[in-house]
Protein backbone atom coordinates (compact mmCIF):
# COMPACT_ATOMS: atom_id res chain seq x y z
CA UNK A 1 0.00 0.00 0.00
CA UNK A 2 3.23 2.52 0.58
CA UNK A 3 4.60 1.73 -2.76
CA UNK A 4 0.75 2.01 -4.55
CA UNK A 5 0.56 5.74 -2.23
CA UNK A 6 4.26 6.89 -3.58
CA UNK A 7 3.07 6.20 -6.96
CA UNK A 8 0.28 7.79 -7.00
CA UNK A 9 1.78 11.00 -5.29
CA UNK A 10 4.31 11.14 -8.64
CA UNK A 11 3.60 12.67 -12.07
CA UNK A 12 3.05 10.33 -15.13
CA UNK A 13 6.46 11.30 -16.37
CA UNK A 14 8.01 10.09 -12.95
CA UNK A 15 5.90 6.58 -12.67
CA UNK A 16 7.03 5.75 -16.24
CA UNK A 17 10.91 6.36 -14.55
CA UNK A 18 10.29 3.98 -11.49
CA UNK A 19 9.30 1.44 -13.94
CA UNK A 20 11.93 1.84 -16.52
CA UNK A 21 14.72 1.36 -12.99
CA UNK A 22 12.82 -1.78 -11.77
CA UNK A 23 13.10 -2.88 -14.94
CA UNK A 24 17.05 -2.38 -15.42
CA UNK A 25 17.49 -4.19 -11.75
CA UNK A 26 17.33 -7.57 -14.17
CA UNK A 27 19.11 -6.37 -17.35
CA UNK A 28 22.28 -8.26 -16.56
CA UNK A 29 20.77 -11.43 -15.20
CA UNK A 30 18.90 -11.50 -19.08
CA UNK A 31 21.49 -10.47 -21.19
CA UNK A 32 24.07 -11.63 -18.93
CA UNK A 33 23.11 -14.97 -18.22
CA UNK A 34 23.38 -17.05 -21.71
CA UNK A 35 19.56 -17.28 -23.66
CA UNK A 36 18.62 -20.58 -24.16
CA UNK A 37 18.91 -21.68 -27.83
CA UNK A 38 15.28 -23.38 -28.51
CA UNK A 39 13.56 -19.92 -27.25
CA UNK A 40 14.83 -18.20 -30.50
CA UNK A 41 15.36 -15.13 -28.99
CA UNK A 42 17.20 -12.03 -30.56
CA UNK A 43 19.29 -10.47 -27.78
CA UNK A 44 19.69 -7.43 -29.81
CA UNK A 45 15.88 -7.37 -29.54
CA UNK A 46 15.93 -7.24 -25.71
CA UNK A 47 18.76 -5.02 -25.55
CA UNK A 48 16.43 -2.58 -27.57
CA UNK A 49 14.15 -2.95 -25.30
CA UNK A 50 15.70 -1.83 -22.96
CA UNK A 51 17.21 1.14 -24.35
CA UNK A 52 13.61 2.28 -25.67
CA UNK A 53 11.95 1.82 -22.04
CA UNK A 54 15.17 4.21 -21.06
CA UNK A 55 14.73 7.27 -23.67
CA UNK A 56 12.61 9.73 -23.36
CA UNK A 57 9.13 9.10 -23.56
CA UNK A 58 7.32 10.06 -26.90
CA UNK A 59 5.43 8.72 -29.64
CA UNK A 60 8.25 7.86 -31.65
CA UNK A 61 9.55 5.99 -28.71
CA UNK A 62 6.71 4.58 -27.46
CA UNK A 63 5.59 2.90 -31.01
CA UNK A 64 9.46 1.48 -31.56
CA UNK A 65 9.26 -0.28 -28.31
CA UNK A 66 5.54 -1.75 -29.34
CA UNK A 67 6.92 -2.96 -32.50
CA UNK A 68 9.77 -4.24 -30.90
CA UNK A 69 7.39 -6.57 -28.27
CA UNK A 70 5.92 -7.30 -31.67
CA UNK A 71 9.26 -8.82 -33.11
CA UNK A 72 9.73 -10.77 -29.62
CA UNK A 73 6.56 -12.16 -29.32
CA UNK A 74 7.23 -14.14 -32.92
CA UNK A 75 10.13 -16.38 -30.95
CA UNK A 76 9.57 -20.16 -30.75
CA UNK A 77 9.61 -19.63 -26.72
CA UNK A 78 5.55 -17.94 -27.09
CA UNK A 79 4.80 -21.16 -28.68
CA UNK A 80 6.30 -23.70 -26.95
CA UNK A 81 5.88 -25.41 -23.70
CA UNK A 82 9.28 -24.46 -21.58
CA UNK A 83 10.14 -25.97 -18.22
CA UNK A 84 12.79 -23.36 -17.01
CA UNK A 85 15.73 -23.62 -14.73
CA UNK A 86 16.24 -21.07 -11.91
CA UNK A 87 18.03 -18.65 -14.03
CA UNK A 88 15.59 -19.28 -16.88
CA UNK A 89 12.80 -18.76 -15.03
CA UNK A 90 14.44 -15.36 -13.59
CA UNK A 91 15.06 -14.66 -17.30
CA UNK A 92 11.29 -15.44 -18.23
CA UNK A 93 9.70 -13.14 -15.36
CA UNK A 94 11.76 -10.17 -16.69
CA UNK A 95 10.76 -10.87 -19.89
CA UNK A 96 7.62 -11.10 -18.80
CA UNK A 97 7.83 -7.76 -17.39
CA UNK A 98 9.21 -5.95 -20.30
CA UNK A 99 5.92 -7.08 -22.05
CA UNK A 100 4.28 -5.24 -19.00
CA UNK A 101 5.83 -2.54 -19.80
CA UNK A 102 3.94 -2.38 -23.05
CA UNK A 103 1.10 -2.69 -21.72
CA UNK A 104 1.99 0.32 -19.45
CA UNK A 105 2.95 3.11 -22.94
CA UNK A 106 -0.65 1.21 -24.17
CA UNK A 107 -2.93 1.86 -20.90
CA UNK A 108 -0.30 4.24 -18.73
CA UNK A 109 -1.86 4.26 -14.97
CA UNK A 110 -0.60 3.67 -11.55
CA UNK A 111 -1.51 -0.13 -11.60
CA UNK A 112 0.35 -1.00 -14.49
CA UNK A 113 3.63 0.79 -12.87
CA UNK A 114 3.16 -0.84 -9.56
CA UNK A 115 2.52 -4.46 -11.79
CA UNK A 116 6.44 -3.92 -13.00
CA UNK A 117 7.96 -2.67 -9.62
CA UNK A 118 6.23 -5.25 -7.77
CA UNK A 119 7.48 -8.17 -9.98
CA UNK A 120 10.92 -7.03 -9.80
CA UNK A 121 10.86 -6.57 -5.86
CA UNK A 122 9.16 -10.01 -5.79
CA UNK A 123 11.40 -11.83 -7.69
CA UNK A 124 14.53 -10.53 -5.14
CA UNK A 125 12.33 -11.65 -2.43
CA UNK A 126 12.11 -15.29 -4.26
CA UNK A 127 16.05 -15.19 -4.91
CA UNK A 128 16.51 -14.38 -0.82
CA UNK A 129 14.02 -17.83 -0.84
CA UNK A 130 16.40 -19.83 -2.81
CA UNK A 131 19.49 -19.09 -1.26
CA UNK A 132 17.53 -20.20 1.92
CA UNK A 133 16.55 -23.35 0.75
CA UNK A 134 19.90 -24.32 -0.64
CA UNK A 135 22.07 -27.31 0.93
CA UNK A 136 25.03 -24.97 -0.10
CA UNK A 137 26.56 -21.44 1.32
CA UNK A 138 26.42 -18.83 -0.43
CA UNK A 139 29.91 -17.81 -1.34
CA UNK A 140 28.91 -13.91 -0.13
CA UNK A 141 27.05 -15.68 3.14
CA UNK A 142 29.37 -13.72 5.84
CA UNK A 143 29.07 -10.18 3.99
CA UNK A 144 25.28 -10.77 3.46
CA UNK A 145 25.06 -11.14 7.63
CA UNK A 146 26.95 -8.51 8.28
CA UNK A 147 24.72 -6.52 5.75
CA UNK A 148 21.30 -6.95 7.32
CA UNK A 149 22.92 -7.02 10.52
CA UNK A 150 24.13 -2.99 9.77
CA UNK A 151 19.95 -2.26 8.98
CA UNK A 152 17.57 -0.89 11.03
CA UNK A 153 13.97 -1.92 10.65
CA UNK A 154 14.01 -4.43 7.72
CA UNK A 155 15.92 -7.27 9.80
CA UNK A 156 13.04 -9.74 8.66
CA UNK A 157 13.76 -9.09 4.86
CA UNK A 158 16.65 -11.76 2.91
CA UNK A 159 19.87 -9.65 1.31
CA UNK A 160 18.69 -9.15 -1.65
CA UNK A 161 15.25 -7.99 -1.02
CA UNK A 162 16.97 -5.66 1.20
CA UNK A 163 19.02 -4.51 -1.52
CA UNK A 164 16.37 -4.11 -3.56
CA UNK A 165 14.61 -2.10 -1.03
CA UNK A 166 17.82 0.06 -0.71
CA UNK A 167 18.24 1.10 -4.77
CA UNK A 168 13.92 1.55 -5.64
CA UNK A 169 15.02 3.78 -2.27
CA UNK A 170 17.70 5.88 -3.40
CA UNK A 171 16.21 5.62 -7.16
CA UNK A 172 12.94 7.33 -5.75
CA UNK A 173 14.86 10.25 -3.62
CA UNK A 174 16.47 11.44 -7.04
CA UNK A 175 13.39 11.25 -9.26
CA UNK A 176 12.77 15.46 -8.45
CA UNK A 177 16.36 16.39 -9.67
CA UNK A 178 15.28 14.33 -13.29
CA UNK A 179 13.71 16.36 -15.81
CA UNK A 180 10.45 15.57 -17.22
CA UNK A 181 11.30 15.33 -20.53
CA UNK A 182 14.26 13.25 -20.68
CA UNK A 183 14.98 9.86 -20.89
CA UNK A 184 17.28 8.33 -17.96
CA UNK A 185 19.82 7.57 -20.67
CA UNK A 186 20.29 11.64 -21.35
CA UNK A 187 20.95 12.80 -17.70
CA UNK A 188 23.86 12.22 -15.90
CA UNK A 189 21.49 11.77 -13.02
CA UNK A 190 19.26 8.96 -14.87
CA UNK A 191 22.78 7.39 -15.82
CA UNK A 192 23.69 7.23 -12.51
CA UNK A 193 20.44 5.72 -11.11
CA UNK A 194 20.95 2.99 -13.97
CA UNK A 195 24.27 2.55 -12.95
CA UNK A 196 22.98 1.68 -9.84
CA UNK A 197 20.67 -0.96 -10.71
CA UNK A 198 23.46 -2.17 -13.17
CA UNK A 199 25.87 -2.71 -10.36
CA UNK A 200 22.63 -4.93 -8.08
CA UNK A 201 21.82 -6.66 -11.21
CA UNK A 202 25.73 -7.62 -11.60
CA UNK A 203 25.36 -9.19 -7.99
CA UNK A 204 21.91 -10.96 -8.88
CA UNK A 205 23.15 -12.56 -12.06
CA UNK A 206 26.38 -13.52 -10.15
CA UNK A 207 24.20 -15.44 -7.70
CA UNK A 208 22.25 -16.92 -10.44
CA UNK A 209 24.88 -18.47 -11.97
CA UNK A 210 25.96 -19.81 -8.62
CA UNK A 211 22.35 -21.21 -8.09
CA UNK A 212 22.83 -22.96 -11.34
CA UNK A 213 26.02 -24.87 -10.45
CA UNK A 214 24.98 -25.48 -7.51
CA UNK A 215 22.36 -27.63 -9.34
CA UNK A 216 18.86 -25.35 -8.85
Amino acid sequence: MVRIQRLTDLKPARRRQVAVLALWRWRTPVLGCRLTAEWGLDQSVLESLFRLAASPAGDESDRAYLRAIAELRTAPLFTSEVDPDTVQLFQLETINNLLAFGELLERPGVGEVERVAEASAGLAHYLDELIEGSLYSHPSEEAHRQYLAGLVGRTSEGYFASRHFAVETRCRAALDVLPDSSGLLDSSTGRELLALCEDFGEELATTLRWLRTTGH
